[in-house]
């Protein structure tokens, strides 16, 4: 899968729409023997690797389950806390299954309004007058595609960094938007999108993008 999500930021900074295309985050378990070789703290509520990695374990994995039991944040399901458990011999050797969790809501909410910022502070720091602002952003996993209209609505597309045709993507992002919630007369500008017919054609056309192939160079 290669276009992974789709954000749409209102020109005063609020997500106004958001869509994951589906794709799976994936799950690593490890049994571990004492000490455990990782560094955990709680971050956000959660408990995540701050140091050390191994077996495809990175930093920024949250513990999402020990022993078959599933985490909730800093807690298992059946009240122990997490980091107490870990810290504890008598529990060794421990199954422990580490992934990403998903975004909720609000963090959402929130990183879209962060990089509404970033934008506008990269604008301000352009040696160019009326600079674009921030167009791509790139790391060896993914490469984010932003593209500001001239109302300031920003569309936002995280996809595969192989991935071929993200701007003809982006183009028809734009027009589904004008299409499916301009023209929809029940939408208000700057509100969030809820129309079924916006949601059918931006899958359709992330499928369609898709099948166009991937760049192997």
């Amino acid at each position: 899968m290669a276009i992974f999500s789709v954000y749409i930021i209102n020109k005063a900074g609020g997500l106004i729409y958001q869509f994951d295309h589906n794709h799976s985050r994936p799950e690593l378990e490890k049994t571990f023997a004492y000490p455990l070789n990782l560094m955990l703290k709680i971050y956000d509520d959660k408990v995540v690797v701050a140091f050390g990695e191994c077996d495809g374990i990175k930093v920024g994995h949250c513990v999402l389950g020990i022993n078959g039991i599933t985490a909730e944040g800093r807690y298992l399901q059946d009240g122990r806390e997490i980091l107490e458990v870990l810290s504890s011999s008598e529990n060794y050797p421990i199954n422990i299954k580490f992934g990403r969790q998903k975004l909720s809501t609000n963090e959402k909410i929130m990183l879209a309004s962060m990089f509404h910022s970033l934008f506008t502070i990269g604008s301000q720091l352009s040696p160019e007058p009326r600079s674009s602002g921030i167009e791509l952003l790139e790391t060896d996993v993914f490469k984010l595609h932003c593209h500001q209209t001239m109302t300031g609505i920003k569309f936002i597309v995280i996809a595969d960094p192989r991935q071929t045709g993200v701007d003809m993507f982006l183009k028809r992002l734009y027009e589904i938007y004008a299409d499916f919630a301009l023209k929809n007369p029940f939408y208000s500008l700057d509100m969030p999108i809820r129309c079924d017919l916006f949601d059918t054609n931006l899958q359709q056309t992330i499928e369609q993008t898709e099948r166009q192939g991937i760049n192997t160079v």
